[in-house]
């Protein structure tokens, strides 16, 4: 039986795959289904990581935008990070880090600061309360595997390359 981080918003477990149902309709009306089963089971999963990983961070109230944008704060060497570069490294627009950043200055968590060479450059940081919150919840989702359930870590392993290959194919990166 299924935790209730991983059902997502499902009350209970169906008795019956519905994605194999669908993938068995689809052979049958349409043709191949090797593609359609894949994405369709990626795109439950992501359902099922996102409301795991949501559910280990609210009580840090934090969403896994902000997460990852304090951890990946805490991974530069000189303690801060240009905004652009956090929406390069994070792959989100510029108006996505906008918004996350200001989430996280609101709350505390980060500061802006200017570049001291360059006035177009406005830089991000954490505060004390961000590493420490940051530190907090890291805690708390690797505790919970990032909701991860159902594969032993030579599985993981193989699942991140092959979807690597898949982003690299697609161009997300060189």
């Amino acid at each position: 039986m299924s935790s209730p981080g991983t059902r997502g918003a499902r009350a209970a477990a169906l008795p019956f795959d519905p994605i194999d149902r669908a993938a068995q309709t689809w052979a049958e009306r349409i043709g191949d289904n090797t593609a359609m089963a894949a994405v369709t089971n990626i795109m439950r999963v992501q359902q099922i990581l996102q409301a795991g990983v949501d559910e280990a961070l609210k009580p840090h109230g934090l969403t896994f935008a902000r997460y990852e944008a304090l951890v990946l704060l805490t991974f530069s060497k000189q303690g801060s990070l240009p905004m652009r570069l956090m929406g390069d490294r994070l792959q989100l627009h510029p108006t996505s880090i906008t918004n996350i950043v200001d989430r996280l200055e609101s709350d505390g968590l980060a500061q802006r600061l200017p570049h001291p060479t360059d006035r177009r450059t406005t830089l991000v940081a954490l505060t004390d309360e961000g590493r420490s919150r940051m530190q907090e919840a890291t805690a708390s989702v690797t505790a919970a595997r990032f909701a991860v359930v159902g594969l032993q870590d030579d599985e993981l392993d193989a699942l991140t390359t092959l979807l690597t290959k898949v982003r690299h194919a697609a161009g997300d990166f060189d």
